[in-house]
């Protein structure tokens, strides 16, 4: 081999090596400016994209769900009042039917069969006003037999007065006609009941007022 060719060998080898180096070099700089884009990427803090129709939707959504809640709401409150005031008319009705039921009973009466009345005269009533109506009619009986007393009654009306808990005041009219020895052609009248009902306690009639009424008192 020549000494030029010689010569040429070491100047091709040291043109690669030169070569390497630069291709060492230029990697190195690449995974630098790699090291230095994430970082700073890790650094920028990223940003969402939230459009203004979006935000107009969520906000609708939002306002639907709460006005749902509140219609929700005002209208369980609405039928629970409801449902109280029609359990309040039931009730204020119950209450006149029985009134005006008892009181009928109370004022139609024979003396030819007295047994009759005191039954109806105590049909419903409370224990304790039971045994005081009981005394009553005992009494009454000394008084209308001998007076040979027939009277019969139809309803006119009846009304709730007043409504404590539950406990009812209702006043009932009757329209009595009244026959005895002294009046055999029969005398009309009304006669007003004042009857205490109480709904907690199976609807017992607890205090009646007016009894006297029916018999021109």
């Amino acid at each position: 081999m020549s000494i030029v060719d010689t010569d040429n060998l070491i100047e091709n080898a040291s043109s690669a090596a030169i070569d390497d180096d630069g291709d060492v070099d230029n990697a190195r700089s690449e995974t630098a400016e790699a090291e230095q884009v994430a970082t700073r990427s890790a650094k920028v803090p990223r940003r969402v994209s939230v459009t203004l129709r979006a935000v107009i939707v969520t906000v609708v959504i939002c306002l639907l769900t709460g006005a749902a809640g509140v219609l929700g709401w005002l209208y369980m409150g609405a039928q629970e009042k409801l449902d109280a005031q029609a359990r309040e008319a039931n009730n204020r009705q119950r209450a006149e039917e029985i009134s005006a039921d008892y009181a009928v009973n109370a004022a139609d009466m024979d003396y030819q069969d007295f047994n009759t009345w005191k039954v109806k005269l105590v049909n419903g009533t409370s224990p304790e006003l039971k045994d005081k109506l009981t005394k009553a009619a005992d009494s009454m009986e000394q008084v209308l037999a001998p007076l040979q007393w027939k009277s019969t009654a139809k309803p006119l009306a009846a009304k709730v007065r007043s409504n404590a808990g539950g406990i009812y005041t209702v006043d009932s009219f009757v329209s009595v006609l009244t026959k005895t020895m002294q009046a055999p052609e029969g005398l009309q009248s009304t006669a007003t009941y004042s009857i205490t009902i109480d709904s907690n306690n199976d609807w017992q009639i607890t205090d009646v007022g007016g009894i006297d009424s029916a018999l021109g008192k």
